[in-house]
């Protein structure tokens, strides 16, 4: 009787190692905030990564596909019921993370006799103007953050306070072009970070966030290139915009390969 709060605190324990350890192998996705609206951004083997939840709403993620898509349906169900019962405006990136998203994954992590989500996701919300945008990152045990203007899904909470104060360096994107390369690069830095250091978030508790943020060197831009350009000749670039001087209501749209190509800085092409 007495022995089974420490063999759920163990069965916890063991579940976040067997997650954290299904991420290293995965894409980075990350989001960017700029004048036109959000650039959600990533690369994909086949599979779509980011999706349309409602008219200024998007999701992106990391993991297994079938998790995903089930997550994916939660929020369109949550989503248009509210939109109806409600008001669309009703329908919020902050509720759908804090009343639909959170809960659920966080109950699926807890319940050890049943199999959790093997995801991350990433929620974006294109206000009025860009100031009111916002971005919501939710990790596999139901744990969320809020971001404003960048966020990230990596394999480790150490890539994601690095690629943090990276961000704060750069310069700040102004148009849909400087965005991409910004995001692209972002996406560059985590990749390499991701691969050379497959550390599990289970191996960095106890570790303060400042610490654990200098734990990695930046690669230098010759790496960040090679890598780019490497996982570009084999995999799909995948990118979203959620435009809001498109003067609708949906703002939600896919960038083509044909628009993507003039837009990618001529050094992360991969060599034809």
């Amino acid at each position: 009787m007495y022995e089974e709060p420490y063999r759920w605190i163990e069965a916890v324990a063991n579940r976040r190692t067997y997650l954290d350890d299904q991420f290293t192998q995965g894409n980075p996705l990350v989001a960017v905030s700029f004048a036109q609206g959000i650039l959600l951004l990533t690369v994909n083997r086949g599979t779509e990564k980011i999706y349309e939840i409602y008219d200024r709403i998007a999701l992106g993620g990391m993991g297994h596909p079938a998790d995903l898509e089930k997550l994916r349906y939660t929020l369109l169900d949550m989503a248009h019921v509210e939109g109806f019962q409600r008001s669309p405006s009703d329908v919020t990136v902050s509720r759908l993370m804090k009343n639909g998203l959170a809960p659920v994954i966080k109950q699926a992590f807890e319940e050890i006799f049943k199999a959790p989500y093997i995801t991350k996701v990433l929620l974006a919300e294109v206000g009025s103007t860009q100031d009111r945008d916002r971005l919501f990152s939710i990790n596999y045990d139901g744990m969320y953050e809020e971001q404003r203007e960048f966020a990230l899904l990596a394999a480790s909470s150490s890539i994601r306070e690095s690629l943090a104060e990276v961000w704060k360096a750069e310069e700040k994107p102004s148009s849909l072009q400087k965005a991409l390369e910004v995001s692209l690069r972002l996406w560059g830095i985590a990749s390499v970070l991701q691969a050379e250091t497959p550390t599990s978030d289970a191996e960095e508790e106890g570790t303060s966030g400042s610490a654990t943020a200098s734990m990695f060197t930046i690669p230098d831009d010759e790496a960040i290139a090679s890598q780019i350009k490497e996982t570009l000749s084999k995999e799909t670039l995948e990118c979203v915009l959620l435009d809001r001087e498109s003067g609708k209501m949906e703002t939600y749209r896919t960038l083509a390969q044909s628009e993507l190509q003039p837009l990618i800085p001529q050094y992360f092409e991969p060599s034809s």
